[in-house]
């Protein structure tokens, strides 16, 4: 039989409903939200940075390599450190950036390449040249950079003479705040300040612009507030520095939901609110369970909708999932993933109303044996949300576990450390 620490290759994985109480510690690993984004600024930043906490992953892997690929010394330095070592220049890679499905890592590096003094291509998998990216195409042509997708997904291509000519610039983040978070990095690097506003007023997520402020801030960004959605940026160079990453929210919203599910306290040593990421949000929603809302609005707390929508399938009364419709262009559709799901264990659980995900849940479905095949269309989230199904209702089996990696390497392993039992096929 296959262990948890070798599950990449896999097929499938079948948890077991415990029959004794799970208990123990789990440490998470760290944000890949602030992993990748405290990477490219050390990169960006001239002298060593030793960055602890860090998520060693699939996704945070890709950005540690395409950064090396552009002049940067990015040293392993244990399990969860990262040293940086840079003059503050980004150079020139003679070959594409291959950046797999990791969403943050492509768009924050195009924005990135804008500072680079000559031509970057860059690319990703199947999957990442479905996801869209023209909205910062847009903007970075606005700036005075010559970039192109002609998909309006990755491939891109960004050519530029070393920063943003144009210092004034608006960006459509309908679909994603990372453009937001692309432009901000990348805007330290010029002749005068540069002033970023969204368009319409509108963005996906505030919460990770949030984030995005303080890791520069870290790091002696400036940066003032203009409006509720604009902001300059000053065009001085980041300081290296040492900094420590919080463990990733998201992942603890499948620990908090499995608590939530069975009863139990696995504990992992951080309270939610300790934690400046979007998803630590999640929690108040989870902790009322099985009385969830009838109402729930996942715009600030896109990662966690998983995780709470498939919680809910066990909940008293029904919950609508609303404000989502970014979810559609996750690492796959995670709106029409988690319904297609839950009805292949029982018909009729979820339903897809227009950009809204509604679950109507049966609590008599704990306990029971429910043969299914859980797909989970090579999206890490979508397989550790249905683990807590799958520890309620015998059965079960989770196609492809080894996606985990993508931000979770350790999950299987950590859920065996607490008293999960599960066979690998």
């Amino acid at each position: 039989m296959a262990s948890p620490t070798n599950a990449a290759n896999l097929n499938a994985v079948k948890l077991l409903p415990p029959k004794a109480r799970l208990a123990g510690q789990i440490a998470l690993p760290g944000s890949k939200s602030i992993t990748n984004r405290v990477l490219l600024i050390a990169a960006l930043a001239k002298g060593r940075s030793h960055i602890s906490g860090a998520l060693k992953s699939d996704d945070t892997t890709y950005m540690a390599r395409a950064l090396r690929q552009l002049g940067v010394m990015v040293e392993d330095a244990g399990d969860t450190d990262f040293v940086v070592d840079s003059t503050g220049t980004l150079t020139p890679s003679q070959e594409p950036l291959f950046l797999g499905n990791a969403g943050t890592a492509v768009r924050f590096l195009t924005a990135a390449a804008a500072n680079i003094n000559g031509t970057t291509v860059l690319t990703g998998d199947a999957h990442m040249q479905k996801r869209p990216i023209a909205p910062l195409v847009d903007a970075l042509n606005a700036a005075g950079v010559t970039a192109t997708a002609p998909t309006g997904c990755p491939p891109v291509t960004v050519t530029s003479e070393g920063g943003f000519a144009n210092r004034s610039v608006d960006v459509d983040a309908s679909l994603s705040s990372q453009y937001v978070s692309a432009l901000m990095m990348a805007g330290t690097k010029g002749d005068a300040p540069f002033s970023l506003r969204v368009k319409d007023g509108d963005i996906g997520a505030r919460g990770y612009i949030d984030i995005t402020l303080e890791c520069m801030r870290a790091f002696d960004a400036g940066i003032t507030q203009t409006g509720p959605l604009s902001w300059d940026i000053a065009n001085t160079p980041y300081s290296a520095r040492d900094y420590q990453v919080e463990p990733d929210a998201s992942a603890a919203t499948y620990v908090w939901g499995i608590n939530a599910l069975l009863g139990t306290h696995i504990d992992i040593g951080i309270a939610p609110e300790a934690m400046m990421q979007p998803d630590a949000k999640a929690y108040d929603y989870i902790k009322s369970f099985p009385n969830l809302p009838a109402e729930i609005d996942g715009s600030q707390m896109q990662d966690a909708i998983p995780t709470i929508a498939v919680l809910a399938a066990f909940n008293n009364y029904p919950v609508r999932f609303v404000g989502i419709a970014n979810l559609r262009v996750k690492e796959c559709d995670r709106i029409n993933a988690v319904a297609t799901e839950l009805n292949r264990i029982q018909p009729g659980l979820a339903e897809e109303i227009g950009d809204d995900l509604l679950v109507t849940p049966d609590r008599s479905l704990i306990g029971k044996r429910v043969e299914a095949d859980i797909h989970t269309y090579h999206d890490h989230r979508i397989a550790m949300a249905f683990a807590q199904a799958a520890l309620v209702i015998d059965g079960i089996h989770i196609l492809d576990p080894g996606c985990t990696a993508k931000t979770y390497p350790g999950y299987w392993r950590d859920l065996a450390s607490v008293g999960v039992e599960m066979s690998f096929e």
